[in-house]
């Protein structure tokens, strides 16, 4: 199996090609440089020339404060790049796998959100990914659309802490006070282990919409207070409210994912807090290694 991976140089992407390499061992790596999924012409070309069996596009445009104020960016490429995919995939038979996003909901429930459930988005950046997802089912059969929230991995551990978990280390070394709401609760999500699932959800052939994050839930707070249990760290850190941070964002306060067809294929993630810890361990492990 040929697999074409869009964004292989991000925190998504390089799990990606790790996993997927080292399962099926044909990977052709592609970063913006080289694929610009804006260019309809450039996606047709390398699609036609590569001709791979599968797609895996992580590419997005999801800094979502510069969502609200570049929305045409972020529906260029969220959407339109999405269809311009879609599109070259229906054309050479290629699955497609796309990843989306929890901000596809409004927060409203109280209960995980099912694939049925219809989005309702409350900012540019979920709009912008719905219309993508529509467009993707719109044009063509053989897609897998995933989506996931709170995602943490190695390769964002790089520069000034890209996730969130290498944020707070990074506070806590400060000694800075920190401050985390406590009013929006998700499932944080580890790279590694999502490429996992999707790796074996694509052999299912049973394409379509699915939900795929770590189990159970926690707020931002929550999940900082076992960062710090897990590396046995003493820290200030304070919950508190959204209000607090003022931003031109509205985020939802609730958006856990069912996984509810992931389950009925036989396939599982593990619970939020066990992946953190293999994070957190193998990051020691990691450093410990460069140290030598």
């Amino acid at each position: 199996m040929k697999i074409l991976l869009i964004g292989a140089n991000g925190q998504l992407g390089s799990d990606l090609s790790r996993i997927f390499d080292r399962k099926w061992h044909n990977v052709v790596s592609a970063d913006h440089a080289t694929f610009d999924v804006c260019d309809a012409k450039q996606v047709d070309e390398i699609v036609g020339t590569e001709k791979p069996d599968v797609i895996l596009n992580t590419a997005a445009f999801h800094q979502v404060e510069q969502c609200e104020t570049q929305p045409l960016r972020a529906f260029e490429v969220n959407a339109v790049g999405a269809l311009n995919l879609a599109r070259a995939c229906a054309r050479s038979r290629a699955v497609l796998v796309h990843f989306s996003t929890d901000y596809v909901f409004d927060g409203q429930k109280k209960i995980p959100y099912e694939e049925s459930d219809l989005p309702g988005p409350i900012n540019v950046y979920g709009a912008s990914k719905v219309a993508g997802e529509n467009l993707i089912a719109g044009n063509t059969k053989r897609y897998f659309i995933v989506r996931t929230c709170g995602l943490y991995g190695h390769a964002g551990s790089s520069g000034k802490g890209r996730n969130f978990v290498e944020t707070m280390l990074r506070k806590a070394a400060q000694g800075d006070t920190i401050r985390v709401v406590n009013d929006q609760v998700l499932a944080p999500t580890s790279t590694a282990d999502l490429a996992r699932a999707v790796s074996q959800l694509i052999g299912t052939e049973e394409f379509g919409l699915y939900h795929i994050s770590c189990e159970d839930d926690c707020s931002w707070y929550q999940f900082a207070r076992e960062i710090f249990a897990l590396q046995k760290i003493q820290v200030d850190l304070v919950p508190v409210k959204t209000k607090d941070f003022p931003s031109p964002v509205k985020r939802p306060a609730y958006s856990v994912l069912s996984k509810s067809r992931l389950r009925g294929l036989g396939l599982s993630m593990p619970h939020w807090s066990d992946s953190l810890d293999r994070y957190l361990r193998a990051r020691i492990e990691k450093n410990q290694a460069v140290s030598f």
